[in-house]
């Protein structure tokens, strides 16, 4: 075999992404490749790293490499290496993470249920593989997600089931799915594409599941810039927009509209006010592109959005750990707004 051919008999083709520094990006392709019970390949999207990682793991059997010369963001990436993937089970896993050598094929046979849309895995922290990083991700009905069980003890996440969300670090689906639901939204770029594609992958009638014995080790570290921020609020709308049915869009429009101008608020004290404005510009100035992508996925659906009234939350509670605490006054609105909106969306 030379170097950089992909593996014989390929059963699961690992998607990894590389932008920046990539300090872990050997470590995690080396866990990847070492995986058992299943045949594995990497597939890596150079999406403008700036350390000698890629030209490294471009040298070992079983790891591809491709260029598309200009970074394509999570979405754009993921799509550029599904296309030259091999294999018939897809893995995302992000190039700060570090499977198990089970985590892969513990994912992979989850996906063994053709209920079973996409299933994501036991992620725990880098620094403290004891305490979860995610155990899948909860979904606020006005389109906010955070990651589920964060700062947790791993132990009390050992069941396994249904999730809301999968998190985009380390989650897996069938190809044929994949291609079904069209993958993640390309005009996300990066951020709430995993919720999206969950939301869609529950209203496909499969379901998401949480894998406790998928486990992975995350570089996890929270952070704020300006573009973040944008691409959050403005992907945030965006799914709200094209995923939920009128009736539900109807129903939460004013609790969206409060918590839009509460978000404005935050956003100009934290000197991100313009990013926020922005995302609404964007919105505005591609009507034609939500609505069209609105009535794809509105015609795609198999279910009605009562499958949503009982994966969805009114508490916000991500922790004050990643600087998204509320109020208990609005957290107690929230609640009661929810609990309005789900009465009647059932």
């Amino acid at each position: 075999m030379t170097p950089g051919e992909p593996t014989p008999g390929v059963d699961v083709s690992a998607v990894v992404l590389a932008h920046g520094d990539e300090a872990l990006l050997e470590v995690c392709v080396r866990a990847l490749l070492a995986s058992t019970g299943t045949s594995v390949e990497v597939v890596v999207v150079d999406n403008g790293c700036t350390s000698d990682a890629v030209r490294t793991v471009r040298e070992w059997p079983g790891v591809r490499v491709l260029e598309p010369g200009a970074n394509t963001g999570f979405t754009g990436g993921c799509h550029l290496a599904v296309e030259h993937a091999r294999g018939d089970t897809l893995v995302l896993v992000n190039s700060d993470a570090v499977v198990a050598p089970d985590a892969v094929a513990a994912l992979a046979t989850r996906l063994d249920d053709p209920r079973v849309g996409i299933a994501s895995g036991s992620l725990r922290l880098l620094a403290d593989p004891d305490t979860m990083n995610s155990a899948g991700n909860p979904v606020h009905f006005l389109g906010l997600s955070w990651a589920g069980g964060l700062g947790e003890p791993a132990s009390a996440h050992c069941v396994g089931g249904p999730v809301p969300a999968a998190s985009g670090a380390v989650m897996a689906l069938r190809r044929s799915t994949w291609d079904e639901l069209g993958g993640f939204n390309e005009r996300m770029f990066a951020y709430c594409e995993d919720v999206e594609l969950s939301l869609r992958c529950w209203l496909s009638g499969r379901s998401v599941e949480y894998v406790p014995g998928a486990v992975a080790a995350h570089a996890y570290e929270f952070h704020r810039n300006p573009l973040k921020m944008y691409l959050l609020e403005r992907n945030r709308l965006l799914m709200v927009l094209t995923v939920y049915g009128a009736r539900t869009l109807a129903l939460v429009a004013v609790p969206m509209l409060a918590l839009e101008v509460a978000v404005l608020a935050v956003a100009m004290r934290q000197g991100w006010g313009r990013q926020k404005l922005r995302g609404w510009w964007w919105l505005l100035r591609h009507h034609r592109v939500v609505a069209d992508r609105r009535a794809a996925v509105q015609s795609a659906r198999r279910r009605s959005d009562r499958v949503l009234a009982d994966l969805l939350t009114g508490s916000f509670t991500p922790g004050a750990q990643v600087g998204m605490d509320a109020p208990r006054a609005l957290r107690a609105v929230s609640a009661a707004s929810w609990a309005l909106v789900r009465t009647r969306i059932r």
